[in-house]
């Protein structure tokens, strides 16, 4: 190449390489102001959708989870979560925020675009349960199926307005909510799911997979 060739590749590398930056960072949502530990209410950069939180909001025993649906991890600890939660729903807040691993679950954010679509009409946490319960059956389904089987789900969890439900799994509200959980999740250093906190100390695999552990870790942290 002569020298003017080499001038006009090098800009045109400069040019894709920015643009592969510039894509890189979209979505990116800045959460340095925000304490990750606590319930959060809706605000424009979650898409004005707040924590999902099961049992007390308000509680000051507040237990996170950073879950991916198709992770098979999560769906094991999904069983213990749901069952202290429901017991302890008087006493803690349970919250869920989503981490999906499209890299290695090509589906994981799919599904929880579907869960927040759902939640957007009242059915959170059904089909939060529903897709973990199912995890299998959808977890390997072509990307021009899935769409049609997480309406399925919506409509056994009542989901009323289907239309509606497979716009909002598509809008900008519901991308920035699960961009606002994984920034979130990166500032509370999850590298991998499930990722439990009980007032931000983490749960190892050892407590949160034995009901009995991790029911006396959740009675210790009331007392």
């Amino acid at each position: 190449m002569n020298t003017k060739t080499w001038v006009i590749f090098g800009a045109v590398c400069v040019a894709l390489l920015g643009g592969l930056i510039a894509l890189s960072r979209q979505g990116a949502i800045s959460v340095d102001d925000v304490d990750q530990t606590k319930v959060l209410a809706a605000s424009e950069r979650s898409g004005n959708i707040a924590d999902h939180v099961y049992g007390k909001a308000d509680s000051k025993v507040v237990l996170i989870e950073y879950g991916d649906f198709q992770c098979p991890g999560c769906a094991s600890a999904a069983p213990n979560l749901k069952a202290l939660s429901e017991e302890f729903k008087d006493d803690i807040a349970f919250v869920f925020r989503n981490n999906p691993l499209p890299t290695i679950h090509a589906n994981a954010r799919a599904a929880a675009a579907a869960a927040e679509a759902a939640g957007l009409q009242g059915k959170y946490w059904e089909m939060h349960d529903l897709l973990y319960a199912q995890q299998t059956t959808w977890q390997g389904i072509a990307i021009d199926k899935r769409t049609d089987a997480f309406v399925n789900y919506a409509q056994q969890v009542g989901v009323t307005d289907i239309e509606k439900f497979k716009t909002d799994m598509g809008s900008d509200a519901v991308g920035s909510k699960i961009n606002f959980d994984l920034a979130l999740g990166k500032k509370a250093r999850v590298t991998g799911t499930p990722t439990i906190l009980l007032n931000n100390e983490k749960i190892e695999s050892d407590v949160w997979n034995d009901q009995a552990k991790f029911k006396a870790k959740i009675e210790e942290a009331l007392k």
